[in-house]
């Protein structure tokens, strides 16, 4: 893969939406080239209008044209069952030899990818994995690509950055409250309970557990809830979304210590300035460009990685303080 910086290509997760595909560059076997047909792939992402599927559809379309295929986004705006039938149909048309697919449900589309596979497509499983094991990198279907990022991996990774905030903090012991996603979600229930241990097992206090929500306002509410109840805590993690609205609630004098779970303009912007001590960073430009590098490579009879937690592309690994996010600008708005 090509390398990157932050001038000239997209930088942190969540990248913007992507330039036009065609056939250039080093081509596969399968292109136009000496007369064969262009391979095919289609990105279904989770929603063509979310700036999250539109970064890593950035990637997927870069490597797309220089290595010599097409690339289709699919929508589906959320619905797994929909994205469910539309895997099937694609199966049925035979459209795409590539399908690379962000999962809005990740046991809905399980059957239909093994059908893709059985039927000679290569399916890669982007961001969130398809099947029951939210700690798992390695492929839960059998002859897929998996290139994700665990929601365990992620809880751990925000405790580790809640722990680094408690050491600048200086407090002992050191008070955390914890902003959840959904409690609905078994995704988010996975995610926090790794976060929770995590923190624990390194000596915190976790004080408070409250719904947090993806928006600025379900954050603002739900910090005057911690705040109200422990105005001593010392550091807050959730969401870059809804982080954003707590430092709103908490004001510019706050000493309370900010940890997001997202890698948009904003939240990076917030990291460097210091407004935040840290944020969850994935580069979803790179996550996306691998993935259909990977896909080609293996519809075309190369041996590739089948297993890789998109945390280990991202500077830092994922844990996004200034100094890792030094150099790397994210073109992605929450």
């Amino acid at each position: 893969m090509k390398t990157r910086n932050a001038v000239l290509l997209p930088g942190i997760a969540l990248a913007s939406v992507a330039v036009l595909a065609g056939c250039s560059g080093a081509a596969p076997e399968a292109t136009a080239n000496g007369g064969e047909e262009t391979l095919n792939i289609g990105f279904f992402g989770f929603a063509a209008a979310n700036s999250f599927a539109q970064g890593t559809w950035g990637g997927v379309e870069a490597a797309a044209e220089e290595l010599g295929a097409t690339a289709e986004f699919v929508d589906s705006n959320f619905d797994g069952q929909l994205q469910a039938q539309q895997i099937t149909d694609a199966v049925t048309t035979g459209q795409y030899d590539v399908i690379i697919i962000q999962a809005n449900d990740n046991l809905a589309v399980q059957q239909p990818l093994e059908s893709a596979i059985s039927a000679g497509i290569t399916v890669v499983v982007e961001f969130t994995a398809v099947g029951p094991d939210f700690e798992m990198v390695e492929p839960q279907i059998e002859g897929a690509i998996s290139i994700v990022d665990p929601a365990v991996t992620n809880g751990e990774k925000l405790g580790e950055m809640g722990l680094l905030a408690c050491e600048e903090a200086g407090s002992d012991p050191c008070k955390v409250a914890y902003m959840e996603g959904f409690r609905t979600l078994a995704l988010d229930n996975a995610r926090t309970q790794a976060v929770v241990d995590t923190l624990t097992e390194g000596g915190a206090d976790v004080v408070a557990k409250v719904e947090g929500g993806y928006t600025a306002d379900t954050g603002q509410a739900a910090f005057q809830d911690i705040i109200t109840a422990n105005p001593d805590v010392d550091v807050v993690i959730g969401s870059s979304q809804a982080v954003g609205g707590a430092k709103l609630a908490a004001g510019a004098d706050s000493d309370v210590l900010f940890v997001g779970n997202g890698s948009s303009r904003q939240a990076i912007e917030a990291v460097k300035n210091g407004d935040w001590f840290a944020t969850y960073s994935l580069d979803n430009y790179a996550n996306g460009y691998k993935a259909a590098e990977l896909g080609i490579g293996k519809h075309n009879g190369e041996e590739v990685e089948v297993a890789i937690n998109e945390a280990d592309l991202a500077p830092g690994k994922g844990i996004g303080t200034a100094e890792n996010l030094e150099g790397f600008e994210s073109t992605y708005d929450d």
